[in-house]
Protein backbone atom coordinates (compact mmCIF):
# COMPACT_ATOMS: atom_id res chain seq x y z
CA UNK A 1 0.00 0.00 0.00
CA UNK A 2 1.35 3.44 -1.04
CA UNK A 3 1.36 6.35 1.31
CA UNK A 4 -1.64 8.67 1.54
CA UNK A 5 1.21 11.78 0.50
CA UNK A 6 -0.36 14.92 0.72
CA UNK A 7 2.67 17.32 0.11
CA UNK A 8 3.08 21.12 0.00
CA UNK A 9 6.66 22.48 -0.66
CA UNK A 10 6.21 26.21 -0.02
CA UNK A 11 7.81 28.75 -1.89
CA UNK A 12 11.20 30.14 -1.58
CA UNK A 13 11.00 33.87 -0.95
CA UNK A 14 12.05 36.11 -3.24
CA UNK A 15 15.60 37.79 -2.55
CA UNK A 16 13.39 41.30 -2.39
CA UNK A 17 11.44 40.16 0.41
CA UNK A 18 14.30 38.82 2.29
CA UNK A 19 17.18 39.06 1.23
CA UNK A 20 17.78 35.40 1.27
CA UNK A 21 17.62 32.23 -0.59
CA UNK A 22 16.09 29.09 1.19
CA UNK A 23 19.05 26.43 1.85
CA UNK A 24 17.60 22.84 1.53
CA UNK A 25 14.52 20.91 0.53
CA UNK A 26 12.97 18.70 3.24
CA UNK A 27 10.58 16.15 3.68
CA UNK A 28 8.62 15.69 7.32
CA UNK A 29 6.66 12.54 7.72
CA UNK A 30 3.61 12.67 10.28
CA UNK A 31 0.37 10.96 11.56
CA UNK A 32 -2.99 11.83 10.27
CA UNK A 33 -3.36 13.89 13.28
CA UNK A 34 -0.35 15.89 13.28
CA UNK A 35 -0.62 17.00 9.92
CA UNK A 36 -2.32 20.63 10.55
CA UNK A 37 -0.35 21.22 13.59
CA UNK A 38 2.88 20.35 11.57
CA UNK A 39 2.39 22.48 8.58
CA UNK A 40 0.98 25.74 10.80
CA UNK A 41 4.83 25.21 12.87
CA UNK A 42 6.81 25.02 9.63
CA UNK A 43 4.76 27.97 8.30
CA UNK A 44 6.01 29.46 10.91
CA UNK A 45 9.79 28.87 11.15
CA UNK A 46 10.68 27.78 7.24
CA UNK A 47 11.58 31.21 6.35
CA UNK A 48 13.31 32.03 9.65
CA UNK A 49 15.74 28.30 9.52
CA UNK A 50 15.54 28.68 5.69
CA UNK A 51 14.16 25.43 4.53
CA UNK A 52 11.50 24.67 2.32
CA UNK A 53 9.35 21.40 3.15
CA UNK A 54 6.69 18.97 1.83
CA UNK A 55 4.57 17.09 4.28
CA UNK A 56 4.11 13.08 3.95
CA UNK A 57 0.85 12.00 5.99
CA UNK A 58 1.42 8.30 6.39
CA UNK A 59 -2.03 6.18 6.97
CA UNK A 60 -1.19 6.04 11.11
CA UNK A 61 -3.57 8.23 13.06
CA UNK A 62 -0.57 8.75 15.44
CA UNK A 63 2.69 10.06 14.96
CA UNK A 64 4.20 7.42 17.59
CA UNK A 65 3.09 4.13 16.08
CA UNK A 66 5.64 5.25 12.81
CA UNK A 67 7.97 2.30 12.66
CA UNK A 68 11.11 1.98 10.88
CA UNK A 69 9.73 -0.74 8.33
CA UNK A 70 6.24 1.17 7.83
CA UNK A 71 8.17 4.70 6.65
CA UNK A 72 10.62 2.26 4.73
CA UNK A 73 7.55 0.72 3.00
CA UNK A 74 5.05 3.87 2.61
CA UNK A 75 6.83 6.93 2.55
CA UNK A 76 7.13 8.31 -1.58
CA UNK A 77 9.09 11.18 -1.51
CA UNK A 78 7.86 13.82 -4.41
CA UNK A 79 10.82 15.58 -5.22
CA UNK A 80 14.71 15.37 -4.79
CA UNK A 81 15.45 16.45 -0.83
CA UNK A 82 18.15 16.73 1.42
CA UNK A 83 17.04 15.26 4.49
CA UNK A 84 13.64 13.55 6.00
CA UNK A 85 12.89 14.14 9.10
CA UNK A 86 10.51 11.80 11.36
CA UNK A 87 8.82 12.08 14.72
CA UNK A 88 10.92 11.11 17.57
CA UNK A 89 9.10 8.49 18.57
CA UNK A 90 10.30 6.79 15.32
CA UNK A 91 13.44 5.01 16.53
CA UNK A 92 15.49 2.21 14.80
CA UNK A 93 17.26 1.23 11.45
CA UNK A 94 16.54 3.96 8.76
CA UNK A 95 19.13 2.70 7.04
CA UNK A 96 17.14 1.49 3.97
CA UNK A 97 14.84 4.40 3.71
CA UNK A 98 18.07 6.59 3.85
CA UNK A 99 19.47 4.51 1.08
CA UNK A 100 16.37 4.23 -1.02
CA UNK A 101 15.66 7.98 -1.04
CA UNK A 102 19.83 9.04 -1.36
CA UNK A 103 19.38 11.73 1.80
CA UNK A 104 19.79 11.61 5.14
CA UNK A 105 17.02 10.30 7.75
CA UNK A 106 16.69 11.76 11.30
CA UNK A 107 14.54 11.76 13.82
CA UNK A 108 13.10 14.99 15.03
CA UNK A 109 11.68 15.90 18.62
CA UNK A 110 9.01 13.72 19.78
CA UNK A 111 6.92 16.92 20.15
CA UNK A 112 6.57 18.74 17.23
CA UNK A 113 6.10 21.87 18.96
CA UNK A 114 10.00 22.03 20.23
CA UNK A 115 10.61 21.89 16.33
CA UNK A 116 11.45 25.99 16.92
CA UNK A 117 13.71 24.84 19.70
CA UNK A 118 15.13 21.89 17.80
CA UNK A 119 15.95 23.77 14.58
CA UNK A 120 17.62 26.41 17.06
CA UNK A 121 20.07 23.74 18.84
CA UNK A 122 21.07 22.81 15.19
CA UNK A 123 19.35 19.18 15.91
CA UNK A 124 18.74 19.74 19.54
CA UNK A 125 17.20 20.66 22.57
CA UNK A 126 19.04 22.96 24.84
CA UNK A 127 18.74 21.04 28.26
CA UNK A 128 17.47 17.70 27.01
CA UNK A 129 20.88 17.30 25.15
CA UNK A 130 24.24 18.21 27.03
CA UNK A 131 27.25 19.61 25.72
CA UNK A 132 29.83 16.97 24.88
CA UNK A 133 32.55 17.80 27.59
CA UNK A 134 29.65 18.42 30.37
CA UNK A 135 29.29 15.50 33.16
CA UNK A 136 32.71 16.53 34.98
CA UNK A 137 32.98 17.42 38.49
CA UNK A 138 35.83 18.49 41.18
CA UNK A 139 33.09 17.88 44.39
CA UNK A 140 33.42 14.58 46.26
CA UNK A 141 30.61 12.66 47.96
CA UNK A 142 31.19 11.51 51.65
CA UNK A 143 27.55 9.52 52.19
CA UNK A 144 27.08 8.84 55.78
CA UNK A 145 25.26 5.79 57.59
CA UNK A 146 23.57 6.92 60.60
CA UNK A 147 23.90 4.93 63.67
CA UNK A 148 25.92 2.05 61.89
CA UNK A 149 25.76 -0.14 64.73
CA UNK A 150 22.35 -0.68 64.62
CA UNK A 151 23.00 -2.80 61.63
CA UNK A 152 24.08 -5.92 60.64
CA UNK A 153 26.81 -6.64 58.50
CA UNK A 154 25.31 -7.60 55.71
CA UNK A 155 22.85 -4.51 55.92
CA UNK A 156 25.73 -2.26 56.15
CA UNK A 157 26.79 -3.19 52.58
CA UNK A 158 23.51 -2.89 50.85
CA UNK A 159 23.75 0.51 52.25
CA UNK A 160 27.26 1.30 51.19
CA UNK A 161 26.11 -0.16 47.66
CA UNK A 162 23.45 1.89 47.10
CA UNK A 163 25.15 5.11 48.17
CA UNK A 164 27.75 4.54 45.37
CA UNK A 165 25.33 3.37 42.69
CA UNK A 166 24.00 7.11 43.82
CA UNK A 167 27.57 8.48 43.60
CA UNK A 168 28.81 8.73 46.46
CA UNK A 169 32.78 8.33 46.77
CA UNK A 170 33.44 7.41 50.13
CA UNK A 171 30.95 6.01 52.82
CA UNK A 172 31.19 7.58 56.44
CA UNK A 173 30.13 5.32 59.26
CA UNK A 174 28.50 6.87 61.73
CA UNK A 175 28.76 5.90 65.48
CA UNK A 176 26.52 6.12 68.45
CA UNK A 177 28.25 8.43 71.02
CA UNK A 178 28.88 6.29 74.54
CA UNK A 179 28.19 3.36 72.84
CA UNK A 180 30.74 1.14 72.33
CA UNK A 181 30.87 -0.94 69.25
CA UNK A 182 31.96 -4.31 69.16
CA UNK A 183 32.04 -4.80 65.65
CA UNK A 184 33.67 -1.78 64.08
CA UNK A 185 36.59 -3.59 63.28
CA UNK A 186 34.94 -6.36 61.43
CA UNK A 187 32.41 -4.34 59.65
CA UNK A 188 34.96 -1.98 58.84
CA UNK A 189 37.14 -5.05 56.93
CA UNK A 190 34.05 -6.57 55.38
CA UNK A 191 32.93 -2.75 54.21
CA UNK A 192 36.86 -2.82 52.59
CA UNK A 193 36.33 -6.24 51.42
CA UNK A 194 34.02 -4.72 49.12
CA UNK A 195 36.15 -2.01 47.33
CA UNK A 196 34.53 0.34 49.52
CA UNK A 197 36.28 3.71 50.72
CA UNK A 198 35.47 4.84 53.89
CA UNK A 199 35.56 6.90 56.87
CA UNK A 200 35.04 6.87 60.62
CA UNK A 201 32.57 9.61 61.95
CA UNK A 202 33.11 9.24 66.13
CA UNK A 203 35.18 12.12 68.25
CA UNK A 204 36.06 8.73 70.62
CA UNK A 205 39.92 8.21 70.40
CA UNK A 206 39.52 4.74 70.64
CA UNK A 207 37.26 4.43 68.06
CA UNK A 208 38.76 6.63 65.85
CA UNK A 209 42.41 4.23 65.96
CA UNK A 210 40.10 1.29 66.36
CA UNK A 211 39.12 2.46 62.74
CA UNK A 212 42.19 3.42 61.23
CA UNK A 213 43.92 0.07 61.92
CA UNK A 214 40.83 -1.61 60.45
CA UNK A 215 41.20 0.59 56.91
CA UNK A 216 39.60 3.62 57.07
CA UNK A 217 40.96 6.87 54.99
CA UNK A 218 39.52 9.74 55.86
CA UNK A 219 38.36 10.54 60.08
CA UNK A 220 35.17 12.52 61.24
CA UNK A 221 36.43 14.98 63.18
CA UNK A 222 39.25 16.69 65.05
CA UNK A 223 39.06 19.18 67.64
CA UNK A 224 41.02 20.47 70.62
CA UNK A 225 39.59 17.74 73.16
CA UNK A 226 40.67 14.63 70.48
CA UNK A 227 43.65 16.33 69.12
CA UNK A 228 46.24 14.16 70.58
CA UNK A 229 44.61 10.92 68.58
CA UNK A 230 45.71 12.37 65.32
CA UNK A 231 49.10 12.95 65.66
CA UNK A 232 49.99 9.16 65.22
CA UNK A 233 47.37 8.66 62.64
CA UNK A 234 47.89 7.32 58.97
CA UNK A 235 45.14 8.98 57.52
CA UNK A 236 43.10 12.43 56.84
CA UNK A 237 41.25 14.00 59.31
CA UNK A 238 38.73 17.06 58.76
CA UNK A 239 39.39 19.74 61.74
CA UNK A 240 36.67 21.51 63.25
CA UNK A 241 35.91 24.10 65.60
CA UNK A 242 35.94 23.67 69.30
CA UNK A 243 32.27 25.58 69.88
CA UNK A 244 29.21 25.60 67.97
CA UNK A 245 28.68 28.88 65.91
CA UNK A 246 32.85 29.78 66.22
CA UNK A 247 35.80 29.36 64.72
CA UNK A 248 37.60 28.88 68.03
CA UNK A 249 40.33 26.79 68.00
CA UNK A 250 40.42 25.69 64.64
CA UNK A 251 43.55 28.02 63.57
CA UNK A 252 45.44 25.94 66.85
CA UNK A 253 43.60 22.57 65.51
CA UNK A 254 45.11 22.97 61.82
CA UNK A 255 48.72 24.85 63.12
CA UNK A 256 49.20 21.55 65.30
CA UNK A 257 48.26 19.00 62.31
CA UNK A 258 50.44 20.49 59.85
CA UNK A 259 53.23 20.21 62.55
CA UNK A 260 52.29 16.61 62.30
CA UNK A 261 52.37 16.53 58.76
CA UNK A 262 48.83 15.10 59.36
CA UNK A 263 46.69 15.16 56.18
CA UNK A 264 43.44 17.21 56.82
CA UNK A 265 40.07 19.32 54.99
CA UNK A 266 38.59 22.38 57.35
CA UNK A 267 34.86 21.99 58.37
CA UNK A 268 33.67 24.96 59.94
CA UNK A 269 30.29 23.83 60.48
CA UNK A 270 27.13 24.69 58.64
CA UNK A 271 24.59 25.27 60.84
CA UNK A 272 20.60 24.54 60.44
CA UNK A 273 18.60 27.98 59.35
CA UNK A 274 17.35 30.07 61.82
CA UNK A 275 19.79 28.81 64.14
CA UNK A 276 23.13 30.84 62.45
CA UNK A 277 22.98 29.55 59.18
CA UNK A 278 23.76 32.87 57.57
CA UNK A 279 27.04 33.34 59.59
CA UNK A 280 28.01 30.08 59.38
CA UNK A 281 28.09 30.18 55.77
CA UNK A 282 29.77 33.24 56.53
CA UNK A 283 32.86 31.55 58.36
CA UNK A 284 33.35 29.17 55.02
CA UNK A 285 33.98 32.42 53.35
CA UNK A 286 36.75 33.38 56.16
CA UNK A 287 38.00 30.39 56.15
CA UNK A 288 38.63 30.05 52.43
CA UNK A 289 39.86 33.77 52.41
CA UNK A 290 42.11 32.67 55.51
CA UNK A 291 43.59 29.60 53.87
CA UNK A 292 43.25 29.49 50.43
CA UNK A 293 45.01 26.58 49.51
CA UNK A 294 43.53 24.21 52.39
CA UNK A 295 40.90 21.54 51.78
CA UNK A 296 37.86 21.91 53.17
CA UNK A 297 34.78 19.72 53.51
CA UNK A 298 30.97 20.64 54.14
CA UNK A 299 28.36 18.95 55.70
CA UNK A 300 24.99 19.51 54.07
CA UNK A 301 22.57 17.74 56.54
CA UNK A 302 21.59 20.43 58.66
CA UNK A 303 19.61 22.02 56.15
CA UNK A 304 18.51 19.14 54.18
CA UNK A 305 17.65 17.21 57.01
CA UNK A 306 16.07 20.10 59.19
CA UNK A 307 14.29 21.85 56.92
CA UNK A 308 10.80 21.04 55.67
CA UNK A 309 11.46 21.59 52.47
CA UNK A 310 12.44 18.77 49.75
CA UNK A 311 16.33 18.57 49.48
CA UNK A 312 16.87 18.91 45.88
CA UNK A 313 17.05 22.70 45.09
CA UNK A 314 18.80 23.03 48.87
CA UNK A 315 21.46 20.75 47.43
CA UNK A 316 21.78 22.23 44.53
CA UNK A 317 21.90 25.29 46.23
CA UNK A 318 24.94 24.29 48.70
CA UNK A 319 26.86 22.47 45.92
CA UNK A 320 27.27 25.75 43.63
CA UNK A 321 28.45 27.19 47.00
CA UNK A 322 31.52 24.87 47.22
CA UNK A 323 32.29 24.82 43.79
CA UNK A 324 32.46 28.58 43.89
CA UNK A 325 34.39 28.33 46.92
CA UNK A 326 36.44 25.78 46.05
CA UNK A 327 35.23 23.21 48.84
CA UNK A 328 36.25 20.05 47.23
CA UNK A 329 33.95 17.51 49.69
CA UNK A 330 30.45 17.39 50.49
CA UNK A 331 29.16 15.57 53.53
CA UNK A 332 24.94 13.96 53.38
CA UNK A 333 22.75 11.64 55.12
CA UNK A 334 19.79 10.13 53.66
CA UNK A 335 18.03 9.77 56.95
CA UNK A 336 14.64 12.23 56.66
CA UNK A 337 12.32 10.87 53.90
CA UNK A 338 12.63 14.04 51.78
CA UNK A 339 16.11 14.10 51.80
CA UNK A 340 16.53 10.26 50.86
CA UNK A 341 17.49 10.92 47.45
CA UNK A 342 20.47 13.45 48.51
CA UNK A 343 23.34 11.32 47.29
CA UNK A 344 21.97 11.15 43.65
CA UNK A 345 20.71 15.28 43.91
CA UNK A 346 24.32 16.01 45.17
CA UNK A 347 25.74 13.73 41.79
CA UNK A 348 24.05 15.27 39.44
CA UNK A 349 24.02 18.91 41.39
CA UNK A 350 28.20 18.97 41.54
CA UNK A 351 28.69 17.71 37.57
CA UNK A 352 25.77 20.39 36.92
CA UNK A 353 27.35 23.54 38.64
CA UNK A 354 31.29 22.36 37.92
CA UNK A 355 30.25 22.88 33.98
CA UNK A 356 28.66 26.21 35.28
CA UNK A 357 31.50 28.05 36.91
CA UNK A 358 34.20 26.57 34.65
CA UNK A 359 32.73 27.82 31.48
CA UNK A 360 31.32 30.72 33.49
CA UNK A 361 27.33 30.22 31.95
CA UNK A 362 24.12 29.86 33.97
CA UNK A 363 23.41 26.71 35.21
CA UNK A 364 20.11 26.09 33.34
CA UNK A 365 19.54 24.56 30.03
CA UNK A 366 22.17 22.18 30.65
CA UNK A 367 20.48 19.45 32.39
CA UNK A 368 16.47 19.26 34.07
CA UNK A 369 17.17 16.28 35.70
CA UNK A 370 16.57 18.06 39.09
CA UNK A 371 13.78 20.14 37.73
CA UNK A 372 11.37 17.38 39.63
CA UNK A 373 7.94 18.68 40.80
CA UNK A 374 7.34 21.33 37.38
CA UNK A 375 8.79 21.01 33.93
CA UNK A 376 11.07 23.04 32.45
CA UNK A 377 8.67 23.76 29.52
CA UNK A 378 5.10 23.46 29.24
CA UNK A 379 3.38 23.28 25.88
CA UNK A 380 0.11 23.65 24.51
CA UNK A 381 -1.88 22.39 21.53
CA UNK A 382 -4.10 24.93 22.01
CA UNK A 383 -8.23 24.80 22.01
CA UNK A 384 -8.52 25.36 18.00
CA UNK A 385 -6.21 22.57 17.61
CA UNK A 386 -7.28 20.32 19.76
CA UNK A 387 -10.97 21.09 18.33
CA UNK A 388 -9.82 20.66 14.57
CA UNK A 389 -8.29 16.62 16.03
CA UNK A 390 -11.66 15.76 17.73
CA UNK A 391 -13.32 16.71 14.14
CA UNK A 392 -10.78 14.28 12.52
CA UNK A 393 -11.03 11.30 14.33
CA UNK A 394 -13.18 8.35 12.60
CA UNK A 395 -12.15 5.62 15.54
CA UNK A 396 -13.05 4.90 18.73
CA UNK A 397 -9.99 5.16 20.73
CA UNK A 398 -9.66 7.92 22.94
CA UNK A 399 -7.65 10.47 22.77
CA UNK A 400 -6.75 12.53 26.10
CA UNK A 401 -4.66 15.79 26.98
CA UNK A 402 -4.37 18.08 29.97
CA UNK A 403 -4.59 21.90 28.94
CA UNK A 404 -5.60 24.80 30.51
CA UNK A 405 -6.51 23.16 33.91
CA UNK A 406 -8.94 20.82 32.10
CA UNK A 407 -8.45 17.85 30.87
CA UNK A 408 -9.71 16.75 27.35
CA UNK A 409 -10.54 13.92 26.00
CA UNK A 410 -12.39 12.70 22.63
CA UNK A 411 -12.79 9.94 20.23
CA UNK A 412 -15.11 9.79 16.60
CA UNK A 413 -18.25 9.98 19.42
CA UNK A 414 -17.74 13.05 21.05
CA UNK A 415 -15.17 15.77 22.57
CA UNK A 416 -15.28 16.01 26.44
CA UNK A 417 -13.36 18.27 28.45
CA UNK A 418 -13.66 19.52 32.17
CA UNK A 419 -11.59 19.19 35.64
CA UNK A 420 -12.73 16.38 37.30
CA UNK A 421 -12.03 13.24 35.94
CA UNK A 422 -14.41 11.03 37.80
CA UNK A 423 -17.40 13.30 36.29
CA UNK A 424 -15.46 12.53 32.41
CA UNK A 425 -15.39 9.31 32.52
CA UNK A 426 -19.31 9.10 33.99
CA UNK A 427 -20.21 11.07 30.57
CA UNK A 428 -18.03 8.14 27.97
CA UNK A 429 -19.90 5.39 28.94
CA UNK A 430 -17.18 2.61 29.22
CA UNK A 431 -18.09 -0.55 30.59
CA UNK A 432 -15.14 -2.74 29.56
CA UNK A 433 -12.75 -3.54 32.88
CA UNK A 434 -9.18 -3.26 31.20
CA UNK A 435 -10.33 0.03 28.90
CA UNK A 436 -12.19 1.74 32.43
CA UNK A 437 -8.87 1.08 34.10
CA UNK A 438 -6.58 2.51 31.19
CA UNK A 439 -8.51 5.66 30.96
CA UNK A 440 -8.83 6.28 34.64
CA UNK A 441 -4.68 5.65 35.25
CA UNK A 442 -4.51 8.47 32.16
CA UNK A 443 -6.77 10.68 33.23
CA UNK A 444 -5.27 10.87 37.01
CA UNK A 445 -1.84 11.31 35.68
CA UNK A 446 -3.65 14.38 33.53
CA UNK A 447 -5.45 15.98 36.46
CA UNK A 448 -1.78 15.12 38.14
CA UNK A 449 -0.13 17.10 35.41
CA UNK A 450 -3.04 20.47 36.03
CA UNK A 451 -2.56 19.93 39.28
CA UNK A 452 1.22 20.89 39.21
CA UNK A 453 1.40 22.63 35.57
CA UNK A 454 3.36 19.98 34.20
CA UNK A 455 3.11 18.85 30.85
CA UNK A 456 1.07 15.56 30.07
CA UNK A 457 1.30 13.04 26.84
CA UNK A 458 -0.67 10.54 26.74
CA UNK A 459 0.76 6.45 27.16
CA UNK A 460 4.05 8.19 28.67
CA UNK A 461 4.86 8.81 32.24
CA UNK A 462 5.02 12.10 33.53
CA UNK A 463 8.23 13.82 34.05
CA UNK A 464 9.53 13.88 37.44
CA UNK A 465 13.48 14.38 36.38
CA UNK A 466 16.27 11.97 37.74
CA UNK A 467 13.02 10.46 39.62
CA UNK A 468 11.00 8.84 36.28
CA UNK A 469 9.36 5.56 36.27
CA UNK A 470 9.47 5.33 32.79
CA UNK A 471 6.08 3.51 31.44
CA UNK A 472 5.87 0.97 28.45
CA UNK A 473 2.69 2.96 26.45
CA UNK A 474 -0.35 1.25 24.73
CA UNK A 475 1.60 2.92 21.35
CA UNK A 476 4.58 1.38 21.84
CA UNK A 477 3.20 -2.33 22.27
CA UNK A 478 0.90 -1.55 19.21
CA UNK A 479 4.38 -0.41 17.42
CA UNK A 480 6.27 -3.41 18.64
CA UNK A 481 3.36 -5.82 17.26
CA UNK A 482 3.44 -3.97 14.01
CA UNK A 483 6.74 -3.69 13.52
CA UNK A 484 7.32 -7.36 14.39
CA UNK A 485 4.30 -8.00 12.13
CA UNK A 486 5.07 -6.32 9.25
CA UNK A 487 6.96 -7.48 5.83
Amino acid sequence: MEARCVSRVSESPSPSSSGSTLKEHIAFVTGRLAESSLRRTLDSIHEQFQFSFEVHVLDVSVAALLTPKLVQKRLVLEQECSRVILPGYCEGDHTPTSQRWKCEVELGPKDLRDLPRWFEGGGKIKGETQPEDYGSYNLEIIAEINHAPKYSIDQLIAQAKNYTQSGADIIDIGCIPDEPWSDLSAAIRALKSEGFRLAIDTFDPKEIEQAVQAGVELVLSIHSGNLAVAKNLDCEVVAIPDSPGTLEGLDKTLNQLESWGVPRRLDPILEPLGFGFAKSLGRYLEVRDRYPTEAMMMGVGNLTELTDCDSAGINVLLAGICEELNIESVLTTEVIPWAQSSVKELDLARRLLYYAVQNKTLPKHLDSSLILLRDPRVTEHGSKVLEEMAEQLKDPSFRIFAERDEIHIMNRDGYHRGKNPFDLFDQLEVDDPSHAFYLGWEMAKAFTANQLGKNYEQDEALDWGFLTIEEESHQEKKKKKKDGGSS
